[in-house]
């Protein structure tokens, strides 16, 4: 399993992976979008995209978006993104580029990594748990559409 971090290069096999990550959560597959939403991604710094290849084909990616707390007085980063595509799940690409999001946020001073997930997406849950991500319970988060 290698874990690479993305780049404009890599831009056909995120735009796959990411189209594929939305269609998981209910939208229409927009190869377009999705590659313009990445493209714009990377061109302007305001993510960090990890890929996994196994054997030379892109398995699967993770990105990251930079916070800040203002409690904490420090950088913290937003998970936002953890997709394997189907047939390559159980290998062990999820928890490699989760470590390596862990990684790159502790290598760049940050005090932690956050992410939520839908309350019934049990296998990635037991993934986030087994990495030794907590369920936060102290806070409640709320929502509003634009």
């Amino acid at each position: 399993m290698d874990i690479i971090k993305a780049n404009l290069q890599h831009l056909s096999d995120m735009t796959s992976l990411f189209d594929q990550y939305r269609v998981f959560y209910g939208q229409d597959s927009d190869p377009a979008a999705a590659q313009k939403f990445i493209e714009e991604r990377i061109e302007r710094g305001e993510s960090v995209i990890f890929l996994a290849y196994e054997q030379g084909q892109a398995v699967g990616f993770t990105q990251l978006y930079p916070l800040f707390t203002s409690i904490g007085i420090s950088r913290i980063y937003l998970l936002n993104d953890l997709f394997i595509a189907g047939d390559c799940r159980g290998k062990g690409a999820g928890r490699a580029l989760l470590e390596q999001a862990f990684n790159f946020a502790r290598n760049d001073g940050a005090a932690r990594v956050i992410l939520q997930t839908h309350v019934d997406n049990t296998p990635a849950k037991a993934l986030y748990e087994r990495a030794g991500m907590e369920l936060d319970t102290q806070y409640d988060h709320y929502s509003k559409e634009l």
